[in-house]
């Protein structure tokens, strides 16, 4: 064991507290800070860099089930189209990360630095050394939960980040373009992942990328992307509001997890908060119209009301696991959606099909007129 892990493991002066009133003392690393927000769990056994720097996981304190994290460090920080090439923003967007065993010591060809230093740079606290399948049976009993990670005794309040505007938080302030393909491809930014603009771009896009709350009918555009986030989906009522107008001229529209949220509200169906959400890298769904099942990425804690929808909908895509639905299509118009994730990053690529699906579409019509 490194230096670094050996003095961590000589101060107990850190604590996990949960709204419900347990306590978890464990041993700091990353950033020395006390900070709030609400528990949730992922149980991928990879891909903590993609994770944490995904902002659907803004307002969150992150508990990693796999008991190994940090063992292949963090990788180099190589741009491509001024997006940094192995990561999913330029940040980390977790309040605090929750782990069993900690490892210093990384190995890996494209390692830069490792997990605690990262941590350091983007003032991330951690903690290690707790029963983190005892606190992720407690959230999957009672729910995701406010929580707050405690350090020296410093006072911290509890947040409920419900009432945090999150996707405000995360999206872009202005405009901006990536790629030259021939489509035009407008997403609306309510905390985009990197690889969903990689995506786009592969498939022939010019992505034009544009902050949450842009009035984006005003824009030239062969197709629509409504991108992942984090929070509430009903606090974003101007991209719903958008979004209805954009649904009446019939170009192609393609949501993903938050994004398919927002689609289903601007339809006139509902949604609702789930108990613990689903985080990881193996959630199986099944395509309703052939039968044949996925393994797909998620990381949501709402949920699509099927009993809500309109007749001008259909649900196409719903998880073994819970029956809830991921994924939805308007039966006349060139519009659909899925609650996980094709693009991956980190998790199977079983899906990213979807991305040529909507890109034809986009060409079809464009083609047509």
């Amino acid at each position: 064991m490194s230096g670094i892990f050996f003095a961590m493991k000589e101060k107990k002066n850190i604590k996990l507290v949960l709204e419900d009133g347990q306590e978890f003392k464990g041993f700091q690393f990353g950033y020395r800070k006390s900070t709030a927000g609400e528990l949730v769990f992922n149980t991928a056994m990879t891909g903590y860099p993609e994770s944490l720097s995904d902002p659907s996981y803004r307002g969150q304190i992150l508990v990693a089930t796999f008991p190994l994290i940090g063992n292949y460090g963090v990788p180099v920080a190589n741009k491509s189209n001024e997006m940094l090439e192995f990561y999913e923003s330029n940040e980390i967007h977790i309040e605090a990360l929750v782990i069993s065993q900690y490892t210093e010591d990384f190995s890996h060809w494209n390692a830069e630095k490792s997990l605690h230093e990262w941590m350091i740079e983007n003032e991330i606290p951690g903690i290690l050394g707790v029963d983190t399948r005892k606190i992720t049976q407690t959230i999957r009993d009672k729910g995701s939960m406010k929580a707050k990670i405690v350090i020296d005794e410093e006072q911290v309040d509890f947040v409920d980040m419900e009432k945090v505007h999150l996707v405000d938080q995360v999206s872009i302030k202005e405009k901006q373009v990536y790629g030259n393909g021939d489509l035009k491809i407008l997403l609306v930014d309510c905390g985009v992942k990197n690889n969903i603009i990689r995506s786009l771009i592969q498939f022939g896009a010019t992505v034009i990328r544009v902050p949450w709350d842009y009035p984006f009918m005003d824009e030239e555009f062969d197709g629509l992307f409504i991108s992942n986030g984090p929070g509430n989906p009903t606090q974003c009522e101007a991209t719903i509001n958008h979004l209805k107008l954009a649904m009446d001229t019939n170009k192609p529209i393609f949501g993903i997890c938050l994004g398919h949220q927002l689609l289903a509200l601007a339809g006139g169906a509902s949604t609702y908060k789930m108990k613990f959400g689903h985080r990881s890298h193996n959630q199986p769904v099944i395509y309703q119209p052939t039968q044949k099942a996925y393994v797909t990425s998620q990381n949501h804690g709402y949920a699509v009301d099927e009993a809500s929808l309109s007749k001008e909908w259909e649900p196409t895509f719903k998880n073994l696991n819970d029956d809830t639905n991921e994924g939805l299509r308007h039966i006349y118009k060139p519009i659909f959606s899925t609650q996980f994730h094709p693009e991956a990053s980190g998790g199977p690529t079983d899906t990213a099909f979807l991305f040529n699906d909507f890109m034809e579409m986009v060409k079809m019509k464009k083609n047509a007129k």
